[in-house]
C-alpha cells in the first residue's frame, strides 16, 4: 500500500462497531468489481496464508455469498473455515450491506460464532476510491471476541491483498489499448512459434508491432494469481499486435501444452470483440454463445482484462475482451 493511501481503523465499544476507512489507487468501477465479483474476491478476502474459494455467490438483495477460507500451507489444507453472507441492501456502485456469518459447507449457521453486519459505502475522487467499512455486532462481547481473533491484522492484510491485485491489473492494462474505442481484431494461437510467424507477416505487411510489442509468459507479474510458468514457457510468446492492411489487427499468442493448451486446426483463429462497454461485452457474449460451445466464460483474467471465449452454433470462434481505458 502507498503510505499517502488513507487507513483508518476505529473500534467503538459503545455502539459495538469497527469502522475503517480506507483508500484504494484505483477507479470506482474497478475497486467495486473487486469487492462483488467472486473471481476477483477469491484473489485478496483471505489474509495469507489463507486463501479464499467461492462455491456460490448470487449478488443481488436475498441473495448469498458462500465461500471457503483455507489455509495454503503445506501440510495444513484441513485448516479451512467455511462463511456465508446474507445481502441486504444494494446500490449499483455506492454501498452494499450484508449479514456475515461462521457456517458449514452447506450454508448453516454456527451459532457459537458472532455474525457481522457489513455496510460498505463506495466514493471515487481524482483517480481513487475510498471505501467506509462499518462491520456492526449484536453485543460488546461479539465484539471483543472477534478483535481477540485477530480482526485487526487479518482485515488489514485481507486489504493489501487487494492493493496488489489493483497494482497488477494497471501494470497490465498500460499497454496497447489506451481508450475504450470499440474495435475487432483476429486473433491467431501458435504452437511456440508465434514469434517466427509475426516476424513474417511484419515483413510482408511492412508495418510495426505496437503497444508494448512482443510481451512473453515470462513478464506476467509475479503478484497475478496464476500458476508458476514453467522455465521452458517463459520466452513464449504472451501477446504481440500487428496492424495489417486497413489497419486491421493481427494478434497472436503461443499456447504451449505445458499449460494445458491443446493445439488443433480449426481452434487456432478467432475473432476478438473488444465492445466499449462491460454491458455490451456481456450482450455479445449471451447472444453469439446461444446454441454453441462455452470454452471460457465471462470473467475477470489476470492479464487485465473481462474476457469470455465461446463457438457459436456455426463453428465460428470468438473472443470478448473487455479493458477499460
Amino acid at each position: 500500500m502507498k503510505p499517502a493511501l488513507l487507513f483508518d481503523f476505529l473500534v467503538n465499544k459503545e455502539n459495538h462497531t469497527v469502522n475503517v476507512k480506507r483508500e484504494f489507487a484505483a477507479n470506482l468501477e474497478l475497486v467495486w468489481e473487486a469487492w462483488t465479483s467472486p473471481e476477483i474476491l477469491d484473489q485478496w478476502w483471505a489474509p495469507k496464508p489463507y486463501k479464499t474459494r467461492t462455491k456460490s455467490m448470487d449478488f443481488r438483495e436475498g441473495g448469498m455469498w458462500l465461500y471457503e477460507m483455507f489455509n495454503t500451507e503445506k501440510g495444513k489444507q484441513d485448516d479451512c473455515h467455511w462463511c456465508k453472507n446474507d445481502y441486504h441492501k444494494i446500490v449499483h456502485q455506492k454501498q452494499f450491506s450484508g449479514l456475515d456469518a461462521f457456517c458449514d459447507e452447506n450454508g448453516t449457521v454456527n451459532t457459537d460464532m458472532p455474525r457481522t453486519l457489513w455496510t460498505n459505502t463506495f466514493t471515487e475522487n481524482a483517480g481513487t476510491t475510498t471505501v467506509n467499512i462499518i462491520a456492526k455486532y449484536e453485543s460488546l462481547a461479539d465484539l471483543e471476541k472477534i478483535i481477540e481473533m485477530g480482526f485487526k491484522e487479518g482485515f488489514t492484510m485481507a486489504l493489501e491483498n487487494l492493493d496488489q491485485y489493483i497494482a497488477a491489473q494497471f501494470k497490465l492494462r498500460k499497454q496497447n489499448k489506451s481508450n475504450n474505442m470499440a474495435r475487432v481484431s483476429t486473433y491467431v494461437n501458435f504452437q511456440g512459434n508465434t514469434e517466427e510467424a509475426f516476424l513474417f507477416y511484419k515483413k510482408v505487411f511492412k508495418t510495426a508491432f505496437i503497444g508494448k510489442g512482443i510481451q512473453r509468459f515470462g513478464d506476467i507479474p509475479a503478484s497475478s494469481e496464476h500458476k508458476p510458468v514453467a522455465d521452458e514457457v517463459k520466452k513464449m510468446v504472451l501477446h504481440v499486435e500487428l496492424p495489417i492492411t486497413g489497419n486491421h489487427i493481427l494478434m497472436g499468442t503461443d499456447a504451449p501444452k505445458e499449460m494445458g493448451f491443446t493445439l488443433t486446426q480449426g481452434n487456432n483463429m478467432h475473432m476478438q470483440l473488444e465492445p466499449e462497454t462491460r454491458e455490451e461485452a456481456d450482450r455479445l457474449f449471451n447472444e453469439l454463445s446461444a446454441g454453441g460451445k462455452v470454452t471460457m466464460p465471462m470473467a475477470e483474467m489476470f492479464f487485465g482484462a473481462y474476457f469470455g471465449e465461446f463457438s457459436d452454433k456455426y463453428g465460428i470462434n470468438w473472443m470478448i475482451n473487455f479493458q477499460r481505458k
